[in-house]
């Protein structure tokens, strides 16, 4: 059996490839209702009522409630699950499902209250640090099917967005070989699908005389992929807070984040029901970096004797600095004879490209925030909560030593494609009712509105060395949370329930056809959350 093995040392590139994608950015956008028990037991509806660690994170002036120093910690358990339905060829039902679970530290703060005086117009001033799992990146993704075809009866195939991507290549002797990956006006997707003998030259040129391509196979492909995404964001805040005349509380928050983001994925397409010949493509990436922001907000009794509070809070956008790393393994048993037919041969071909590192920066979107908060005695607290972040203002942009490119300067066809994103609604409410003064009840719920357009698509740069080519359009999230917690002299305890899901329209890659390789999928999960402290 003849074997090619085609190492790719790609270092070369780092200056100038594109990698980075608006699915990615809006990954590190979102955050995920976690922090204390008490917190995502009431919802995270906690913006205008405060005296709980975590609101450091939605509006700083919340520590300004506290009148006594405090330490807590907490961790989880979460169950994840996954279900996904296909309708393909001739309307057959694929479904595919995945579970599995995950143990976290989420979160660890202490708050130094400090007492300044009973008539001075300044009560307290407060100082805190809170660490927490602002995002979780765990998720398996799964789905098998006979892929559909189009409206004229052409194959729909992961091979046609290589043939796109290589279009206007003048020659397409530049794919060949390793140096065709040091090339940085060549994706690597392209590359790979020449290499693997997945794509050909049509004869045609395009208006610039570069040449056209085209995918060679032509049976229907019976598709699998699998992925598993792991990581998270760990975020650490460091606050202060006024309160003033016991009627007015003010805060001010600088946040740091530490981004570990990995990501496995396989695609499969065998031709033949499974007996002929096929291909697969991996891929591993990983985006890892830093960032901080800014965030100030104010909590105000607007009359004297109510108990009634609105809180305020804005916070400014993340500014990343990233890194990308991937690389890509092809295998392939597919032979081009000219006459466009796929069949099994005695050629095995694999090309594995080596690690390349890409970085970027980031500017996530400025956040607004408005809260409501009203106690009954001391028994009885009720909050809600709006948010506002407009994801398609997030930015992109090239880092220090990017190469030709200046310090800051836009990268103009990633930022071109966050019109693809919308503003993000959150809505949160929550309500904690003490049966004693030593126990409580808790219940919340939170909705987020979707951040990307339906017809939204993952669209890869001519050059760029991405090789996953699956997204997921993303559509509402919804958590439902309840809580207990035990409050003594001097230790407390608290313990919450989350369950999340929201659904998505998942594709393996992008087709032109409309959408036709489009797979429905439902994500849950599931998460127990304990924390203990203690006040003094």
């Amino acid at each position: 059996m003849k074997k090619l093995m085609i190492i790719a040392v790609a270092t070369l590139l780092s200056s100038v490839a594109n990698a980075q994608t608006i699915y990615d950015a809006a990954k590190f956008t979102g955050k995920d209702l976690n922090g204390t028990a008490r917190f995502v037991g009431m919802g995270g509806a906690m913006g205008a009522l405060g005296g709980d660690i975590s609101t450091i994170g939605t509006n700083p002036a919340g520590i300004g409630i506290y009148r006594s120093n405090d330490i807590m910690t907490s961790f989880s358990f979460s169950a994840y699950g996954m279900e996904s339905s296909y309708i393909g060829h001739e309307k057959r039902m694929f479904n595919s499902n995945l579970n599995n679970t995950h143990w976290s530290y989420d979160n660890i703060g202490f708050v130094l209250s400090t007492k300044i005086g009973n008539y001075t117009p300044v009560r307290f001033v407060n100082f805190g640090f809170n660490y927490h799992k602002s995002k979780s990146f765990y998720k398996n993704m799964g789905m098998d099917a006979l892929l559909n075809v189009g409206p004229k009866n052409e194959i729909v195939s992961q091979t046609w967005q290589m043939a796109q991507q290589a279009n206007g290549i003048r020659n397409s002797e530049f794919m060949e070989g390793r140096e065709a990956f040091r090339d940085n006006e060549i994706g690597w997707l392209s590359i790979l699908g020449w290499q693997g003998n997945l794509i050909a030259e049509t004869g045609d040129k395009d208006s610039d005389g570069g040449n056209i391509y085209k995918s060679i196979i032509n049976e229907i492909p019976y598709a699998t992929f699998y992925s598993e995404e792991r990581g998270g964001i760990d975020q650490y805040d460091f606050n202060v807070a006024l309160n003033i005349n016991d009627r007015a509380y003010l805060g001010f928050t600088i946040g740091a984040y530490d981004v570990d983001y990995s990501k496995y994925s396989r695609y499969d397409e065998d031709y033949e029901n499974g007996k002929g010949a096929g291909y697969f493509l991996q891929s591993w990436n990983r985006i890892s970096g830093s960032g901080f922001d800014f965030k100030i907000g104010a909590i105000l009794r607007p009359f004297e004797s109510s108990p009634f509070r609105i809180g305020m809070a804005v916070h400014t956008p993340t500014f990343y600095k990233l890194t990308l790393t991937t690389s890509a393994f092809l295998g392939s048993d597919l032979y081009y004879d000219g006459a466009e037919v796929t069949k099994p041969v005695d050629i095995d071909t694999q090309q594995a490209v080596g690690d390349m590192d890409r970085s970027y920066r980031l500017r996530t979107p400025w956040t607004y925030n408005l809260s409501l908060g009203y106690t009954v005695g001391s028994s009885l607290a009720v909050g809600a909560e709006y948010e506002y972040e407009d994801y398609s203002t997030m930015y992109f942009s090239y880092p220090k030593n990017g190469g030709m490119y200046p310090k800051g300067s836009g990268m103009s066809y990633e930022n071109d494609q966050t019109s693809m994103l919308k503003g993000v609604h959150t809505v949160r409410v929550g309500a904690e009712y003490k049966v004693i003064p030593q126990f409580a009840f808790r219940l919340g719920y939170n909705y987020s509105s979707a951040a990307i357009e339906k017809l939204a698509y993952k669209d890869l740069p001519v050059n760029s060395i991405n090789t996953d080519t699956d997204y997921a359009n993303t559509k509402a999230l919804n958590n439902y949370t309840l809580g207990i917690g035990y409050r003594g002299s001097l230790i407390y305890a608290d313990l919450a329930y989350q369950y999340s899901t929201y659904k998505e329209d998942f594709y393996a890659f992008t087709d032109p056809d409309d959408f036709l390789n489009k797979t429905k999928v439902t994500n849950t999960r599931s998460q127990v959350l304990l924390t203990v402290g203690m006040r003094f």
